[in-house]
C-alpha cells in the first residue's frame, strides 16, 4: 500500500480519476495534507465520507519520527526514525535570507567516496517519497518555522534513487503541497552522467550541484569510487551538454582536504578544467569525524585556492560553517547510533 504522502498531485488525479471521481479531488487532499498540515482523513470536512473510507482504505498515512535533535546557534542536526528502525538525518540551517534544509534519499550509500561518513555505512536502500517529505514537514513542526529552501544532500546519492526524488520536487514544488520554488531546490549527485542527462530533459527548473572534489582524473578516483565509472573529463563534457541544454548555471562542490585536494597546482588545474563554464565552485571546509583519517584544510590554504580560482576568474564562494559542534556532517549523527 503506497503512503499518501508518496504521490504528485497528477497522480492523485489520475488515482480519483480511476475510482469515477473528479481530478479536483486531488486538490483538496493536497490543501488538507500541505497547507493545512492535517492528516486525520475523518476531519476532512469537504469531502464525502464515502470517499475518505475509501483513501483510509487504498492509501497508507504512516510517518517517520523524529528520534534525536542537536542544536547550535544556526543549526539544528534532526536524526529520524524510519518504520523498519533504519536511522537517517537532516540539516536544518538558519541563514539571514531564511531557512534552508538538507534532506537525505537512501538511507547509508555505496558511492563510497573516501571521505564521506555516509558511504562507510552501506546502502541499506533508497528512501520512499514519503520519507522525503515527510523530513520538512516534521522539521517545520519541531523548529517551528517555514523552509525557504531545500537541497537534496543528506545520506545518500540521490540520483540513484531516481523516481522517488523526482516525485518528491514535484510534491514539494507544488504550490498547493509544500510550495518551494524550483529555484529554491537543489540536487547533488557526484556524478550519475546517464541520470543528469535524464534528469536535465524534465520542465524542472531546479539547480543542480556537481560533487567534484578533485581537479584530475587519478586523484577523483583515489578519493571517489564513482570516477572508476564516469571519469572526470566525461563529468565535464556532460555538465557542459547540462549547461547546454538548460541555460542554468552548475555548481560545483569541492570539499577542501588537507594535504590531498588543496595545493596551489590542484587550483590552477580546477580552473582549467572549468574555464569558459557557467558554473561556480563552492569550496567546502571539510567536516572531520572520528571514523575517518581526513583533516580539514588549513583557513591559509583555502583562501589560497580561493584567490588562484578568481584570478583565474572562475566564480567561487567559500561555504558559511554550519554545525560543526553538532555532528553536522552528512551521516556523522546517524554513524553514532549505528554501531
Amino acid at each position: 500500500m503506497k503512503n499518501i504522502y508518496d504521490y504528485p498531485r497528477e497522480s492523485l488525479e489520475d488515482y480519483f480519476v480511476s475510482i469515477n471521481e473528479k481530478k479536483f479531488k486531488a486538490t483538496q487532499v493536497y490543501e488538507w495534507l500541505y497547507e493545512k498540515r492535517n492528516s486525520d482523513v475523518n476531519s476532512w470536512s469537504n469531502i464525502k465520507k464515502d470517499i475518505r473510507d475509501k483513501i483510509l482504505k487504498d492509501f497508507s498515512f504512516d510517518s517517520i519520527e523524529i528520534s534525536k535533535v542537536e542544536k547550535d546557534d544556526l543549526t539544528r542536526k534532526y536524526l529520524f526514525k524510519l518504520n523498519d528502525f533504519e536511522k537517517i538525518e537532516a540539516v536544518l540551517m538558519m541563514h539571514d535570507y531564511g531557512t534552508s534544509i538538507c534532506v537525505s534519499s537512501q538511507v547509508g550509500c555505496n558511492m563510497g567516496c573516501a571521505f564521506c561518513e555516509s558511504g562507510r555505512l552501506k546502502k541499506v536502500r533508497n528512501l520512499e517519497t514519503y520519507e522525503m517529505v515527510e523530513q520538512i514537514l516534521l522539521v517545520e513542526k519541531e523548529a517551528n518555522v517555514r523552509i525557504d529552501s531545500v537541497v537534496i544532500m543528506g545520506i545518500g546519492e540521490p540520483l540513484d534513487n531516481y523516481d522517488n526524488v523526482i516525485n518528491f520536487i514535484k510534491i514539494i514544488n507544488d504550490a498547493k503541497g509544500i510550495a518551494i520554488g524550483a529555484r529554491h531546490i537543489t540536487v547533488s549527485t557526484c556524478g550519475l552522467i546517464p541520470k543528469i542527462k535524464e534528469f536535465m530533459k524534465l520542465p524542472l527548473q531546479v539547480n543542480l550541484a556537481i560533487s567534484l572534489h578533485a581537479s584530475n582524473n587519478e586523484l577523483r578516483s583515489r578519493i571517489m569510487n564513482v570516477n572508476k565509472a564516469y571519469n572526470i573529463y566525461d563529468l565535464i563534457a556532460c555538465i557542459k551538454e547540462y549547461i547546454q541544454y538548460t541555460n542554468r548555471r552548475v555548481t560545483i562542490e569541492y570539499v577542501m582536504l588537507d594535504n590531498v585536494n588543496d595545493n596551489e597546482s590542484n587550483a590552477l588545474e580546477l580552473a582549467e578544467l572549468l574555464k569558459g563554464m557557467n558554473v561556480y565552485v563552492n569550496l567546502i571546509p571539510y567536516n572531520e569525524t572520528n571514523h575517518l583519517e581526513f583533516k580539514r584544510s588549513s583557513k591559509n590554504r583555502i583562501f589560497k585556492f580561493y584567490d588562484i580560482l578568481k584570478q583565474n576568474k572562475i566564480n567561487v564562494t567559500i561555504r558559511k560553517e554550519f554545525g560543526g559542534k553538532i555532528s553536522a556532517a552528512c551521516g556523522q549523527l546517524r554513524s553514532k547510533e549505528v554501531k
